[in-house]
């Protein structure tokens, strides 16, 4: 598998493009003619940087409005490509992109067209080149793969061939089943890109919202199966046009593509057992089952420790073991294991150093943690260890989150015995009454909104989970941009929240502990009123909820008096959708804005409550430390 990217994908001069590119392990590259001519070198320097990263130049691009035209129109056309072909030469560049036209005087017609690129093959192939026509979606004469295909075909020259763009493709809605009956020796080319569905003006869609495969809604893995079954077995190269990209780190952006078309390659194999070896990725093991939650770590001080604890007490925990060689307690409720670390050196103290009271690590219940961190090394994840100390296991592990870990632990191998092997029992460590609450429901991490697509891909690429539509959830000052990923059958959620701003409640979080983390844990419960009246008991503060809401919910979902009463009485929030109910109740916020939640879900609802969420940041707003106030 031949991996390549244009370098109008990210940001940066030339250089820094090409060193992104080359460190997250690109075989070839796209030159965007833009980045070439805002490069202050010659095109053999070009040429030379490229193959000092050990990289190719598959392809020069772009070419437009040559197809087609009047003399002297047409003249002037073939002398603009003598141009780009002597420059090509000099690159070390054998093929180039010729978009289908949007010339006003371009007068169209199969035959006229063929017989341009006729001419153009037998130019090219005087100097050893390569056309590639492709299909522009809003091309004024050509706009499918098909009728590119037909110029191509009928121009018939072995220098002309045919480049497939995914966006192109799907972006119109073209059948792919013709696809699959074009040789593959006569397409030369293939770009790759997705993008969310958005109805707006195709040209500007195309420039401005694509994005790498994975992160968008277009039909990718049907697209790539179609192209497989043609024998295609060039490069499989990113073309990404992207406000956010441009602006963008361009490492983070490189590897994300690198990242991109693995993962797509790798569930095109799962769909199509006869994989051309030369689009096969490298071997690595299926999409990671998981089974949920088997910890959250805290990082804390001493003194925090303590606050924390209190908390967790009156949420019904139990401090019930502590580690054998360290200062790390294990809390736990039903299936919820949280652990709190005050150790003075290692990573969680680091994290505490730069984020203060957080949480540093999650320990993720899966089928198999060597395959999963296996997966997750083919697929360009940072792997993480640290010093061991004695009786610790060795659990796989890898950055996620703002610099977080994730551990990934199972039930066939010794790490189904870890809380037995390196913890002990305290003192008094009988688990208390409890209140409740069975696992945790879902994990909320919050992030700048630019990092959100990376994170959306580096979970789908890596677990077995869906993610769902991009939303806008109101904040008093501003939006949040939020989505869950989630298994099929729900017993892993995480909802990631991206902040435009700092002013808004998940904006203030990030500013506030230095960077992304996660903002709050949310825990299941069978019954969330009975869970109130307990966690009342046990001295637990929800988070105070306007009379207005509840005057207001009447008037959205018909619920009795009764009922309402006792959501107002212990401060609950609810919501309905077309399968069932939902039930929060939140606590009120802890150190910087981190928060608990507790939640029910009946008959099915599948949601997180997003109705309620202005009311709920309103609130916490209410009850947070006011803005320019410093930290104690």
């Amino acid at each position: 598998m031949k991996t390549s990217i244009a370098t109008v994908s990210i940001a940066g001069d030339l250089g820094e493009k090409l060193t992104a590119i080359a460190a997250a392990g690109f075989d070839g590259i796209e030159i965007f003619e833009q980045d070439f001519i805002t490069f202050d070198g010659s095109p053999a320097d070009v040429g030379e940087m490229v193959r000092g990263h050990g990289m190719t130049i598959d392809l020069f691009q772009p070419l437009r409005d040559f197809e087609g035209l009047p003399e002297p129109l047409r003249a002037r056309a073939f002398d603009r490509v003598e141009r780009k072909f002597d420059l090509m030469q000099e690159l070390g560049c054998e093929l180039l992109l010729v978009s289908s036209t949007t010339h006003d005087k371009a007068l169209g017609g199969i035959d006229r067209m063929a017989a341009d690129f006729r001419e153009l093959g037998e130019r090219a192939a005087k100097r050893g080149l390569r056309v590639g026509y492709e299909a522009r979606a809003w091309g004024t004469h050509v706009k499918d793969y098909r009728d590119a295909w037909e110029v191509v075909r009928r121009a018939g020259h072995p220098s002309v061939g045919l480049i497939l763009d995914s966006f192109h493709t799907l972006a119109i809605g073209s059948d792919l089943s013709a696809m699959r009956s074009i040789p593959g020796d006569r397409i030369f080319h293939v770009q790759l890109a997705d993008a969310p569905l958005i109805e707006m003006n195709l040209e500007y869609w195309s420039r401005h919202f694509r994005t790498m495969p994975g992160e968008g809604d277009l039909a990718l893995v049907d697209f790539m199966a179609a192209v497989a079954a043609t024998g295609y077995a060039g490069p499989l190269s990113l073309e990404i046009l992207n406000d956010q990209f441009r602006a963008g780190s361009p490492r983070v952006i490189a590897v994300d593509g690198k990242r991109s078309l693995l993962s797509l390659m790798d569930k095109v194999r799962g769909v199509t057992p006869d994989l051309n070896a030369a689009l096969a990725p490298p071997a690595m093991p299926s999409r990671v089952k998981v089974n949920g939650v088997e910890f959250v770590e805290f990082t804390a001080s001493e003194e925090e420790a303590e606050t924390l604890g209190a908390m967790l007490s009156t949420l019904g925990f139990s401090k019930v073991s502590r580690h054998v060689a360290k200062d790390i307690d294990l809390w736990r409720q039903g299936d919820i294991n949280l652990v709190v670390n005050t150790e003075r050196e290692g990573f969680a103290h680091s994290a505490y150093i730069m984020h203060g009271t957080s949480v540093c690590d999650i320990g993720l219940h899966v089928a198999d943690a060597a395959a999963a961190v296996e997966r997750a090394r083919v697929l360009g994840a940072n792997l993480f260890s640290q010093k061991r100390g004695k009786d610790e296991l060795d659990i796989p592990a890898v950055r996620g989150v703002g610099g977080s870990v994730l551990h990934f632990l199972d039930r066939h191998s010794e790490l189904a015995g870890v809380w037995d092997k390196e913890f002990t029992k305290v003192e008094q460590g009988a688990t208390g009454p409890g209140a409740g609450l069975t696992r945790i429901d879902h994990i909320a991490q919050v992030m700048n909104f630019e990092e959100m697509q990376t994170w959306t891909l580096f979970y789908d690429a890596i677990f077995d989970v869906e993610r769902t539509p991009l939303v806008d959830v109101v904040d008093p000052n501003g939006l949040v941009h939020s989505r869950a990923v989630q298994t099929p059958d729900g017993v892993f959620r995480l909802t990631l929240n991206g902040a435009d701003t700092h002013r808004t409640l998940a904006g203030r979080f990030i500013a506030d502990s230095y960077g992304s983390s996660v903002q709050h844990l949310a825990f299941a419960t069978d019954d969330l009123l009975d869970t109130a009246g307990k966690l009342a008991d046990l001295g637990f503060k929800a988070l105070p909820i306007s009379e207005n809401y509840y005057a207001d919910l009447v008037t959205r979902f018909d619920i009795d008096a009764a009922l309402l009463a006792r959501l107002k009485a212990a401060n609950i929030l609810y919501d309905e959708d077309e399968n069932g109910a939902f039930f929060q109740l939140y606590s009120r916020p802890y150190g910087e804005g981190f928060f608990f939640e507790i939640i029910e879900r009946r008959n099915g609802y599948d949601g997180f409550g997003k109705p309620n969420a202005p009311f709920r940041t309103a609130a916490q707003k209410r009850l947070a430390r006011p803005a320019g106030m410093p930290r104690r």
